[in-house]
């Protein structure tokens, strides 16, 4: 019914009575529900409010431009966009506000985000993609500011590729010839994050179709737009980016007051026509906007605004000025507004009253089931009077939350913990299926479940001629790269340097040449955008390949990884899915900045994201060719130093895939397990040959992939065998190394099979000082690995290893 509604919406430009009223009742359904939802959070009945009151008239002139086929990347302001295009209802808004965990409730998230934290289902149940070039859709919001903008470019961007490269006319059901428009919204004061800067930057120069509006209501919160930018008007700043006549770059600009409907009307669809029409990106700058109930619920304007200020809000509050005109036009009169406003009001309350319900009703049920079981194990039980307490606690609590009944039948069995009842066995089942229900309901879709989802993808084990060329490590990237551009016609790869000279270690070479510009592609210096760029195209339906040219680098895309890629999957509660490969290289090389191995930061902050850390260009290539089958985001890491290193090209080249959580024994031995990745295999085997000298046969595992982490608990089997263990890397001390531990050790219980304490060797604290010996003292190498080694075997058997 919503797309239905939707797609009615879309394309409606004529300017009826009719049209114009349900407009107006639009935005005074959007207000009431601001209104009421803020009285919501004030009661208690929901945590947070943040709203879009003051930008309801811009959003219908927007809604009016919004087709078929568009795409929105915005913020938490928009809602009255959304219920005009039929994107979200108001009681979706509600179901979100109470924070409601059924997806039929709250699509948009299931109960994840913050209220007017927009989504629309862009993926089936079974991952499969639904027909984005028919429908209207919203990519999920993020709270921090400014992060819409890396995504929005891509989102855009994905509209000249569908465009102006035939091989994507095979993908009909994303896009009509790149005829759709990816809308944009942002805050004035958002306006000054370099997110922002280098996306319109980076729009400029790709022309791609974009409309952004800026809805400029004077302040950031409590700050003023004198303290926020230059000139304290955006519009002023943004000049130089205007698009003459002629020009191949560059935006047109437009400025709109956001009270003035048929003048946002007018330029909304003229601009959208030409944004549609000649692929150039705009932006709308919405002036005198007002935001009447301050930035949230978490404080009031009152305290930051003057009594002039807030005067003036009042009387050009934007529902206001169009009642005005309505009337003044004789469109409807003022008592026929009066109607349809009071008929309104009740509307939205009772559209609210029913969303406490659904939300409330599952919850009260459990609640109902936890005191009956609880009413039961009290009436046979020596600690009546303190159960007694514990139920009528609970019934005092006005709406309790799930976890203030679990809370109390916890409560519950540890009182009666040395009694035995078929009541007790009874709560604690249900104890035990409401954590399973919870946990499942807070956690599930973190990774995709499908049948794409990359642990399961099939592994192919790479094959190879008697006679197979020993090739360098890039020209090994290079024919999989090759085989990959072939095969997936929507496979697109970006980043510096990486098109005409074919990346900076030639993974890419001659690629650009064989397969145009547009599908190997070179970038400006914009790490974050570069991986934003990538999130919008992979949502709608590209395979970016986005290569970040260092993995110190990846730090300036970090924020977008980490709040946007990762998330966006579990944000969406499924609903989502941006399935962007990030190529980057690192470990050791030369220098602070081209040696870092920053692993446990990203391990951190991309669960969502599978981590790829290969020894070889093979294991990269097949990592590639895996990822390229799934349906999740990753990041691969390449070795810096292996690009010259000499390797056999399988026969197989752009098909046989790497699993990923199984690591590889790349080294058989009996005395003790070294676990290691990446570049520190080849320093882990330089070592095993000396500690072969000495009576010591080492195992060496290489892990392979930090996200998943050894799902088959190969390294425990390893340990069953050797007793002792140490975990070596190039990160910092309490790295990657003690991720490594904490999962061998506490998860898969390896610490039952060790007779001697486990060790790390990771890297220095600080950072890899330049040139061969800053190298040698910063990181491990392989005497470092013979003594911790040695150490931990001196102290097993002394005798037998003396110290020397």
């Amino acid at each position: 019914m919503q797309a239905e509604r939707a797609l009615e919406r879309a394309g409606r430009v004529e300017f009826t009575r009719e049209s114009i009223l349900a407009d107006y009742r639009i935005a005074w359904q959007s207000r009431q529900a601001s209104l009421i939802g803020r009285k919501e959070v004030l009661t208690g009945k929901a945590k947070f409010g943040i709203f879009g009151d003051g930008k309801e008239v811009a959003q219908l002139a927007m809604a009016r431009a919004f087709r078929a086929g568009d795409i929105r990347a915005g913020y938490y302001r928009d809602q009255t966009f959304m219920f005009a295009t039929g994107m979200s209802t108001i009681a979706e808004f509600f179901a979100q506000l109470y924070a409601d965990t059924d997806v039929e409730h709250d699509p948009a998230s299931g109960g994840r985000s913050m209220n007017a934290h927009f989504a629309t289902r862009m993926i089936h149940p079974d991952g499969s993609w639904r027909a984005l070039a028919e429908e209207l859709h919203s990519s999920a919001d993020v709270s921090p500011t400014g992060s819409q903008m890396p995504r929005l470019l891509g989102l855009a961007y994905a509209s000249k590729l569908y465009r102006q490269l035939d091989e994507l006319r095979a993908f009909p059901h994303f896009s009509h010839h790149g005829d759709e428009i990816a809308f944009g919204t942002i805050g004035n004061a958002s306006a000054a994050e370099g997110m922002f800067w280098e996306s319109v930057n980076a729009a400029g120069v790709l022309q791609a179709p974009m409309l952004l509006s800026i809805w400029d209501d004077g302040f950031g919160i409590s700050v003023p737009n004198e303290l926020q930018m230059c000139k304290g008007n955006i519009s002023a700043i943004l000049k130089g980016f205007q698009r003459d006549k002629g020009d191949c770059s560059g935006f047109d600009l437009y400025a709109v007051k956001g009270w003035d409907y048929p003048a946002l009307c007018e330029t909304y669809l003229n601009a959208s026509q030409i944004v549609r029409m000649e692929h150039v990106p705009a932006i709308i700058h919405v002036v005198e906007v007002t935001q009447p109930q301050g930035h949230s619920t978490s404080g009031s304007h009152e305290r930051y605004k003057s009594k002039e200020r807030l005067q003036w809000e009042e009387e050009f509050d934007c529902i206001r000025k169009m009642r005005e005109w309505i009337v003044a036009q004789g469109i409807a009169t003022a008592a026929e507004l009066d109607g349809f406003e009071e008929e309104d009001r009740k509307l939205v309350r009772e559209i609210q009253r029913k969303a406490w319900a659904g939300y409330r009703t599952p919850i009260d049920r459990e609640l109902v089931e936890f005191v009956s079981m609880a009413r039961e194990i009290a009436g046979q039980s020596s600690r009546r009077e303190r159960l007694e307490t514990i139920i009528s606690e609970i019934e005092r609590v006005q709406a309790p939350f799930r976890r203030d009944f679990m809370r109390a039948a916890k409560n519950v069995l540890v009182a009666t913990r040395d009694e035995t009842s078929p009541a007790i066995t009874r709560l604690s089942n249900w104890w035990q299926e409401r954590e399973r229900e919870n946990t499942e309901r807070y956690g599930s879709d973190l990774y995709s479940r499908t049948l794409h989802a990359a642990p399961a993808i099939e592994p192919v084990a790479a094959q190879y001629d008697d006679d197979a060329p020993v090739l360098n490590g890039f020209e090994i990237l290079n024919a999989c790269f090759d085989a990959a551009l072939a095969r997936y016609p929507n496979v697109i790869a970006l980043g510096e340097d990486v098109g005409k000279l074919g990346d900076v270690n030639q993974g890419f070479a001659g690629l650009q040449e064989k397969y145009g510009e547009l599908r190997v592609s070179d970038t400006g210096i914009r790490e974050c955008t570069i991986i934003g760029q990538a999130i919008g195209m992979a949502m709608r339906g590209l395979r970016p390949i986005a290569e970040i040219q260092y993995l110190d680098y990846l730090l300036y895309a970090l924020q977008i990884i980490s709040d946007d890629l990762a998330t966006v999957r579990w944000r969406s509660k499924g609903g989502q899915k941006a399935p962007v490969i990030i190529r980057t290289r690192g470990h050791r090389l030369e220098g602070i900045w081209h040696s870092g191995s920053p692993m446990a930061g990203i391990i951190s902050l991309t669960r969502g994201a599978h981590f790829c850390v290969p020894r070889n260009m093979t294991q990269a290539a097949g990592f590639y060719n895996t990822l390229l089958e799934s349906d999740d985001p990753a990041i691969v890491v390449e070795v810096l130093n292996g690009y010259r290193a000499k390797e056999a090209l399988p026969s197989n080249i752009g098909t046989f895939r790497v699993p990923l959580g199984v690591p590889e024994v790349i080294r058989t031995g009996n005395d003790v397990t070294i676990v290691t990745y990446g570049a520190c295999c080849r320093i882990a085997m330089e070592a095993a040959e000396l500690l072969e000298e000495v009576g010591i046969d080492a195992e060496i595992i290489d892990v392979q992939t930090l996200l998943p982490f050894d799902a088959g608990h190969t390294i425990v089997e390893s340990l069953k065998k050797t007793s002792r263990v140490v975990f070596l890397d190039e990160d910092v001390p309490g790295g990657a190394s003690a991720y490594m531990m904490q999962k061998v050790l506490e998860e898969q219980r390896g610490y039952e099979w060790l007779d001697s304490e486990p060790r790390t060797l990771p890297a220095k604290e600080h950072r890899p000082a330049y040139g061969s010996d800053g190298d040698y003292w910063s990181k491990p190498n392989r005497e470092s690995v013979f003594t911790i080694v040695y150490d931990l075997m001196h102290e097993a058997m002394p005798a037998k290893y003396p110290r020397f």
